[in-house]
């Protein structure tokens, strides 16, 4: 049994109207198959979950009508559909849901046409992976060129020669100065290289070092790359690094003070809300800042928080 045959079995199975000598193919099927197993347990928490859902009786005339519309509908899709069979084939059964609820019939359709659109996705996705990643062999055998993809096939006529054109992937390392602009541009490719912390901090910590010592971080990309991670980054390691980097910069640019601030009230590590107010300092007495600390001293529900911000205010002179 294939992967598409047995996810529209599942379903059946799931609702006891699966014939025996089917049953027994698909767990055959199972066994063998974590995918449809996964898909099995999806269908199973559906048909849990509709438990939750309080039983209407649908009328004769609403059940009719509706699958009246169905029908005209699925008349209208392009031939050809491996779904217009499923649904068709489907239909021709679903005179014994006539008794259960409009809730759980609809559920129940739902349920095994995302299961299948979810096989024949995963399916595409993974062709299309396995296109692309999975010849990482040499074709000399040696793992200084490995293949990256496959572009063309010629055999010539009437011998036994092919001619393979094939990209390589090789890994590539570059020496130079931070101030070298091939270098920057690495760093801040890096600084956005999700699922590796690592690499982020690295980066991140090497920019923000540039931004402290002033070389050629006067509002381009250096300092917006630092705002985006002491903003949005993952990591609060890298967040609190970015701060520090800013934080040069906080009395003469309106962005990185806004965005400092914005990090005070709404960041999620009470360590970078602290960081935050501490590269506040500089122009804690402009309203601005003044109200926002205020605010956060008198209504946030972290008392470090408010009491940090409420010393930071004590210390400030009155307003006249």
């Amino acid at each position: 049994m294939k992967c598409e045959l047995a996810q529209k079995k599942i379903a059946l199975s799931v609702y006891g109207e699966l014939p025996d000598e089917a049953s027994s193919e698909l767990d055959r099927h199972l066994v063998a198959c974590e995918d449809c197993r996964c898909e099995l347990d999806a269908v199973r928490a559906l048909h849990q979950a509709m438990y939750l859902y309080p039983v209407t009786e649908p009328s004769a005339n609403l059940l009719a009508r509706t699958r009246l519309k169905l029908e005209d509908a699925l008349d209208n899709l392009p031939r050809q559909s491996w779904l217009i069979g499923f649904v068709q084939n489907f239909l021709a059964g679903a005179g014994r849901l006539r008794t259960a609820p409009v809730a759980a019939s609809a559920l129940l359709v739902l349920g095994i046409t995302a299961g299948s659109l979810g096989g024949y996705q995963l399916a595409d996705k993974r062709a299309a992976t396995s296109a692309t990643t999975s010849p990482t062999f040499a074709p000399d055998g040696s793992d200084s060129a490995k293949i990256a993809n496959v572009s063309s096939i010629v055999r010539e006529p009437g011998s036994e020669t092919v001619e393979v054109s094939y990209d390589r992937l090789v890994p590539v390392k570059m020496r130079g100065s931070l101030d070298d602009p091939a270098i920057r541009r690495l760093l801040l490719a890096a600084a956005q290289a999700n699922g590796n912390n690592d690499i982020r901090s690295d980066s991140v910590g090497l920019l923000a070092a540039e931004c402290r010592a002033g070389h050629q971080c006067d509002g381009g990309p250096l300092r917006d790359a630092l705002m985006v991670a002491a903003r949005y980054d993952g990591s609060p390691a890298v967040r609190r690094k970015a701060l520090a980097g800013l934080e040069p910069y906080i009395a003469e640019d309106m962005r990185v003070r806004d965005a400092v601030l914005e990090i005070l009230v709404s960041d999620g590590d009470p360590a970078v809300r602290t960081q935050a107010i501490s590269v506040l300092q500089p122009v804690e007495a402009d309203s601005s800042v003044r109200q926002v600390l205020h605010t956060v001293a008198t209504e946030d529900q972290n008392p470090h928080i408010r009491n940090a911000s409420q010393q930071v205010l004590s210390q400030l002179p009155e307003i006249q």
